[in-house]
């Protein structure tokens, strides 16, 4: 049975299926679920499970949410939950007009003792009574995702990994190695949950990445660093990708509290590792200062996304949430999502 839920005018919203990534453990879901508050007026979680989310939500929404969200691989209409063994309720199930073919995903591995190629064939012969099917090329992509339950929905939306490979810091014509991948720094922004249109301040901008994925994103992108030759690099990136900076400024990161303020969503990736330019600066030091100042820039309901190679304790930010991304070896980034 497919589920539904009543909104505020006491229509029925469609209900939604994302697929997760599986790259982090709360991160995926965190992000899809700040996107949602970012872009709809009204939003209701139905469930979550792993690797899945369904939400109900007006379908105006699902392409501006798509257009931002980079932890999730696809998402669309849902159609319902089923066990392997009853799939009855697919009876009245109906496809848009058209071909369709389905596709299969075990997430992680789970539902092994489940036959899948049998399961597309008993799901594929009710869907098939109204529609023909296309392998190759079919008009509808019914996706069935097999975690806690067989999952299926439309596929609708699907993230467009190749745009964000193309942005990632090899391809831009000035970078330097330590770089957060186009994904992640995207994903970092939503977790702040800013808004089209708001203002997002990288006081660690680099070669840009953060700033390159807000602009984007459609927010107000400023950058600011203590390395002049890091500033016009980042200049450099955003017009090779037709983008504008809304300001920037060669700012030690103790001073952008006198350069900026009101700003809605501080996001950045500071300085680590040996081949970072600090100065001369110890860097637990430098993160301290940042702890200090970022505060000074927020706007009242603003929030920083700060990514560092440990957790960190700031006096001056409440922590809200803190997400782990295993990148390699001993090394494990800690991304906080920070408030005065």
């Amino acid at each position: 049975m497919v589920l539904r839920t009543e909104t505020l005018t006491g229509g029925v919203s469609p209900l939604f299926f994302f697929e997760l990534s599986g790259e982090s453990k709360d991160m995926p879901l965190a992000e899809a679920v700040k996107c949602l508050e970012a872009e709809t007026d009204r939003f209701d979680i139905v469930s979550t499970g792993p690797g899945y989310l369904v939400a109900s939500f007006d379908e105006r929404f699902l392409d501006p949410i798509a257009d931002r969200i980079s932890l999730t691989h696809s998402m669309g209409r849902y159609l319902g939950a089923y066990t392997p063994d009853d799939i009855s309720g697919l009876e009245d199930v109906v496809l848009p007009e058209g071909t369709f073919a389905i596709r299969a995903k075990r997430f992680e591995g789970m539902m092994r003792d489940v036959d899948s190629q049998k399961l597309i064939r008993d799901i594929g012969a009710i869907l098939s009574r109204n529609n023909d099917v296309n392998l190759k090329e079919p008009d509808t992509v019914v996706r069935m995702q097999m975690c806690d339950r067989v999952h299926l929905y439309i596929e609708q939306r699907v993230t467009d990994t190749d745009l964000l490979e193309k942005r990632k810091v090899g391809e831009r014509p000035f970078f330097s190695p330590i770089s957060l991948h186009p994904k992640y720094a995207r994903a970092l922004i939503n977790l702040t949950g800013v808004r089209r249109g708001g203002t997002v301040l990288d006081p660690f901008c680099g070669t840009g990445g953060i700033v390159i994925e807000a602009a984007e994103m459609g927010m107000r992108a400023i950058a600011s660093d203590f390395d002049e030759e890091m500033v016009i690099g980042c200049q450099e990136n955003m017009e090779f990708y037709g983008l504008e900076l809304a300001d920037f400024e060669v700012l030690d990161i103790g001073d952008i509290g006198d350069r900026f303020s009101e700003i809605d969503a501080v996001c950045t990736d500071p300085p680590y590792g040996r081949s970072t330019k600090t100065g001369g600066e110890d860097i637990d030091h430098i993160y301290m200062r940042a702890g200090k100042a970022i505060p000074k820039v927020l706007s009242g309901t603003g929030r920083a996304g700060v990514v560092l190679p440990h957790r960190v304790d700031f006096e001056d930010l409440v922590l809200e949430n803190l997400y782990l991304q295993k990148v390699h070896g001993s090394l494990s980034r800690h991304y906080h999502i920070l408030r005065r």
